[in-house]
């Protein structure tokens, strides 16, 4: 599946780089990253890197809240591993989020559901920051700066859509019988597809105690509100050091006139449309051109070029993407040679 998606991203760069050539200028942005600070650039990694460290203390509040203990560094690597996921598969959202599932389950032996409930609440809470995060920074610059109609109406679509997907998340996570329902139809279209491979009443069985035990953890959750700060507060953490990641990088470029509001503004939006499980790996290609003329469009009456935008845009996509593709590359390596040694020392064990 990995295999498959470096083709998607291979034509997310074309896409970019052609961008790059005819609307902006290559001799334009060649000349702005000579202006780079190392030091601050440095300080702008430093931040994405605190920033998976603060979003895997919020999952791991929420699974001890379910009684699931792991040691922090495994929770870390496997978040990492979902990250690299992530970015590589085209169905951005959901194919870390499975990978982390199976990964907690084989370790701990838990129910799988159980393990659900801890990933989907922590969706949850990110995505409520992030809308949070939008309708607060949207309405500040909106009111203070009176920027165009056309502006006004994209964030609010994309609020509005947030809104919906936050919604119906939530209310499959506490209607056991709509979940069931989906999930009864996603097991017979499975049957269905793999004929004689599996057996309707098993799967069906196993689909109704991984439900069973989803919805166990997420009553669990929501009977427990006080826990519930910890991983709420962690979120918010995590989200401001995406927040300062990109405000270091502009100022890393000397640009000091750089608005918060519009910070804040382009990356609940573009983490809006990155959660879409459809797509380009890492939304490459689509999502820098849209953050690059959103910036553009906030920041130019402040007298932010379009092509200091765009740099700007491409040095955060280098740390969000690349940087995090290497580091989950490496952790990806580990989890294997890690599961290496532990069946190589059943074996010895076992003879």
């Amino acid at each position: 599946m990995i295999k498959r998606g470096v083709p998607f991203l291979l034509i997310g760069l074309l896409i970019f780089v052609a961008y790059l050539f005819f609307f902006v200028g290559i001799e334009n942005i060649v000349m702005i990253l000579q202006q780079v600070d190392p030091v601050y650039y440095s300080l702008a990694i430093l931040s994405a890197l605190l920033s998976v460290f603060f979003y895997s203390l919020a999952w791991q509040s929420l699974l001890n809240l379910l009684s699931i203990k792991m040691p922090f560094k495994k929770i870390f690597l496997y978040v990492w591993v979902g990250i690299f996921v992530d970015l590589l598969v085209p169905a951005e959202s959901v194919s870390g989020e499975v990978s982390r599932v199976y990964l907690m389950s084989k370790e701990t032996s838990e129910n799988a559901g159980k393990v659900v409930a801890s990933v989907v609440s922590h969706r949850v809470l990110t995505m409520t920051v992030t809308l949070g995060s939008l309708v607060t920074g949207s309405a500040f610059f909106i009111l203070q700066y009176k920027p165009t109609a056309l502006v006004v109406i994209f964030i609010t679509v994309i609020a509005v859509c947030t809104t919906v997907s936050l919604a119906l998340l939530l209310y499959l996570s506490f209607k056991k019988r709509a979940t069931g329902r989906i999930v009864d139809w996603i097991v017979r279209l499975l049957v269905r597809v793999f004929r004689g491979r599996w057996q309707l009443t098993r799967l069906r069985s196993q689909a109704q105690k991984m439900l069973e035990a989803f919805h166990q953890g997420i009553n669990v959750l929501g009977k427990h509100p006080k826990g519930l700060i910890w991983p709420v507060a962690f979120s918010i953490i995590a989200w401001f050091f995406n927040l300062l990641l990109t405000f270091l990088v502009f100022i890393s470029l000397e640009e000091y006139g750089i608005l918060l509001s519009a910070i804040i503004i382009v990356y609940s939006i573009s983490a809006a449309i990155q959660g879409i499980p459809v797509g380009v790996p890492g939304m490459t290609g689509f999502v820098q051109i849209m953050m690059a003329s959103l910036y553009t469009l906030l920041l130019l009456p402040q007298g932010i070029s379009h092509a200091t935008t765009v740099t700007a845009t491409m040095l955060v996509w280098i740390i969000t993407f690349w940087f995090k593709l290497f580091v989950g590359f490496v952790a990806v390596q580990w989890v294997g040679i890690k599961t290496l040694m532990g069946d190589i020392s059943k074996s010895s064990q076992t003879e």
